[in-house]
């Protein structure tokens, strides 16, 4: 297999640049992931055979691509800023912002020599060597992005009959939502053309932060900042990934199956699904029955405040830690089975309330804690992204994806990533574990009945 070949980096700026002065305060829920990495998916697309591109196909594609993410840092111009540290030596205290100065993004043209679309999709396990060189600041932290670093990096990698469009952004600034607001916004640009930019039916990004009036002060202090952050990095065991793919009519018997156990309908079609997941990890984890299992669900809250943020609101607004968690021994995982697992998890988002919201940012600020890679991988499954966001109509201009994958950032044992399929109603769920259980689950006949091959 060949190697990447780095055929250029730019800077893209905003195309109306000017100097800004505006600054946008984190919030609890953006400053406790300054220790993870940065968010890291990408699309991986037939290449272009539009005759827009026939003369000299993929440099025109690329001048095309960084003109479109220059029009598109018009509107999210947070993102063409930087991440801002100020230190009061006095209480020795940090806080975080953004400074929008219009510094711009990280635009990279590569080539994946001898590497085809087949190579990425038709592999049993997701092959890392490949996927990860598709994405730049591998192994950089969040509250690094200070400075000269960018929050967005964008690198296009030109295969032998595809493209993959790789994008890494500040997790303190975007959480899944904002990332595929912006690569939705990004690609209707491109695809319209820039004399067309204008009429895009993507609502623009919001970006105040009133909604916490009357909660907490802005700008957080944190206490003691650099005494928190990890000397060593988090090592975790060799791992694999694998994606396994639920067609709709899967996910509704299964949907129905959890929800007439339980004598609900309560039960909602991810939550069985994850359920379904949890109760093979852990048959095929061959744990001992006492054994404590976990399973970190984060809540989204954009749409529990009163009013609710919008779903445009830019920033983290999802809830994470210990009070997300559904525990149970291996051993009532097993016997009580899907319909109970679900249910359980049903119950603790649903406890997620308005009250619980304030209650977390009050307390945050008073004793903050901040997420990091190990204690996020303590022997538990963690869910990441969401089916509800629409990655497969991002359409540059050439047709729509045919995948999406993530790199390595935040990658550990346990780590789950939920994507919508490629065919309406399906969903992919991208398992992180050690070889010997994801080719145990695929043994696994009760788990891969309900997988679509």
């Amino acid at each position: 297999m060949g190697c990447i070949r780095f055929i250029s980096t730019t800077t893209v700026q905003p195309t109306f640049h000017k100097e800004l002065t505006q600054r946008i305060e984190l919030t609890p829920w953006d400053l406790q992931l300054l220790l993870l990495d940065h968010i890291q998916k990408g699309l991986l697309f037939h290449k272009p055979k539009s005759s827009t591109y026939e003369q000299d196909p993929i440099p025109s594609l690329t001048e095309h691509l960084k003109h479109s993410l220059s029009l598109t840092l018009d509107i999210f111009y947070p993102l063409a800023g930087r991440l801002a540290i100020t230190e009061i030596e006095d209480d020795n205290t940090t806080s975080f912002s953004v400074d929008c100065n219009g510094a711009g993004a990280e635009f990279v043209h590569a080539v994946a020599d001898g590497v085809t679309v087949a190579d990425i999709l038709d592999s049993v396990l997701v092959p890392d060597d490949i996927v990860h060189s598709f994405f730049l600041m591998n192994g950089v932290l969040n509250y690094e992005g200070s400075g000269s670093k960018p929050l967005l990096a964008v690198q296009i990698t030109e295969l032998v009959d595809g493209i993959f469009i790789g994008c890494t952004m500040n997790h303190s600034v975007v959480d899944g939502s904002s990332f595929w607001h912006f690569f939705n916004t990004w690609s209707e640009i491109s695809r319209r053309g820039s004399t067309n930019c204008g009429k895009i039916s993507q609502p623009p990004p919001a970006f105040g932060r009133q909604f916490l009036n009357g909660m907490i002060d802005l700008p957080v202090r944190l206490p003691n900042f650099q005494n928190k952050i990890p000397k060593l990095r988090f090592s975790a065991p060799l791992l694999q990934q694998r994606v396994f793919h639920f067609s709709k009519q899967k996910i509704a018997q299964l949907k129905a199956k959890a929800n007439a156990e339980m004598g609900t309908t309560r039960i909602s079609l991810l939550q069985e699904l994850l359920a379904h997941l949890w109760v093979s990890v852990t048959r095929n984890q061959r744990l001992e029955t006492d054994q404590e299992t976990q399973y970190k669900v984060p809540v989204g809250m954009r749409q529990r405040l009163q009013p609710p943020l919008p779903d445009q609101y830019l920033g983290n607004a999802v809830l994470f830690g210990i009070s997300r968690t559904v525990t149970m021994k291996a051993g009532e995982v097993l016997e009580r089975g899907l319909g109970f697992v679900a249910w359980e998890m049903s119950k603790m988002v649903a406890l997620h309330t308005e009250e619980k919201l304030r209650s977390f940012l009050e307390c945050w600020v008073q004793e903050p804690k901040l997420l990091t890679e190990g204690n996020m991988a303590a022997n538990a499954l963690v869910t990441s992204s969401s089916p509800r966001f629409n990655v497969y109509g991002n359409d540059f201009g050439w047709g729509r994806p045919v995948g999406v994958r993530n790199s390595a950032g935040n990658k550990s044992h346990g780590k789950i990533t939920v994507f919508a399929g490629v065919e309406e109603g399906s969903i992919d769920i991208e398992a992180c574990l050690l070889a010997e259980t994801l080719e145990a689950m695929a043994n696994d006949s009760e788990f891969m009945d309900v997988v679509t091959m």
